[in-house]
Order: structure tokens, then sequence, then C-alpha cells
């Protein structure tokens, strides 16, 4: 990656900033990255046509190597959904609202995804890189601070996302998965 132009990660949310320069910067051979926040229309569609479509977007307005994130909250009960559209669901109707829309169901499951998307540069095909985390919606517990971090509860664990460590959250969550293939993938860039 030195002889390219700074990887641009762009994302207004200093959470997953955080996260993702925590996961990057683990163990040798460290990924480093720049953020910076833009304004990029979402398409509707599968979290992979809406990753690839704001990459895109975003390498165009970048002019230069970028990656981008989206994260879906696909319950079990409702097909999918809110799926890649969990971000707008948050805002309006907050943990108790994601609580209240499997009452009713037989199944609290859920699958949180994460898909990163790269892209080299305006112009180029923006390239996938995805993890997936089993799960159970659950009332919130832990600090409510990040999205919904706070009703997830991965398979196994006992705890939300929000009551665990960042070490313990980024070795088992969808979006440290999803880290893992891209910084491989950025690494052999460079080697």
């Amino acid at each position: 990656m030195a002889s390219q132009k700074r990887l641009i990660f762009v994302t207004g949310n200093a959470n997953k900033l955080r996260e993702v320069k925590e996961i990057l910067s683990e163990g040798g051979n460290p990924v480093e990255i720049e953020s910076q926040s833009l304004e990029i229309p979402e398409i509707q569609g599968t979290t992979q046509e809406v990753a690839i479509a704001k990459c895109r977007a975003a390498a165009e307005l970048v002019g230069g190597p970028c990656i981008t994130e989206d994260t879906a909250l696909c319950y079990v009960a409702l097909k999918g959904l809110p799926g890649p559209y969990i971000k707008y669901f948050m805002a309006q109707i907050g943990h108790e609202g994601l609580n209240a829309m499997l009452v009713g169901f037989a199944t609290k499951a859920a699958e949180a995804v994460c898909t990163f998307a790269y892209s080299a540069g305006p112009g180029t095909e923006p390239i996938l890189f995805e993890g997936r985390t089993d799960g159970t919606i659950v009332p919130a517990r832990g600090p409510k601070v990040f999205g919904w971090d706070a009703i997830f509860e991965p398979l196994g664990t006992g705890m939300t996302y929000a009551e665990m460590p960042s070490d313990q959250k980024n070795k088992i969550s969808h979006r440290g998965k999803a880290l893992k293939k891209l910084r491989a993938y950025l690494q052999s860039l460079s080697s």
C-alpha cells in the first residue's frame, strides 16, 4: 500500500472508526487508514448492492483508494429485515422498538452482517469482504452508545456486544470477521 495513495475509510461514525482502526492495527504489518465523512446516498437493495454502489460513489469523491462499510441486522422471523436498513430503524424506534418488532414471533434469532467494500480508485469495481455472526435479539443490556450493540447477543456468549470488552467483541463480531478478510487482501497488495 505504500506506493498507493493513502487508504480512506469513508465514515462519519466515530465508534465504527475506532473499531476498524483497532482491528486493522493488530499484529504485524498494520493497515493504516484515514477517515473522511462524506454524504453518500444509499440505494435500496441487498447488502451487497448497497455496499458496491456506496463504494463506487466514495471512490469518485475521494479520488483514490477507499473502503466503505455497511452493516445489517437480519431477523430470522422477518426474513432478513430490517437488514441493511437497520440504521434507519434504530434512529426511529430505538432498542425497545427493535425488540418490540419480534413480539409474537417464536424466534428471536438474528444474524449480524458486515460488508466492507474496497475500491482501488475511481472507475474500478469494488471488492466485497463479508462477515457474519449469529445471535439473538434481547432486551438492551450494557452501554447504549454504539448502535444496536446492546440488543444483540452472539450465540454462546451470554453477553451482548455492548457488554463485551472491545478485544472480545472484535474477535467474534461480524465487523471483525469482515475486516480480517479485508486486511489479508490489503496485505497481499503490498507483498
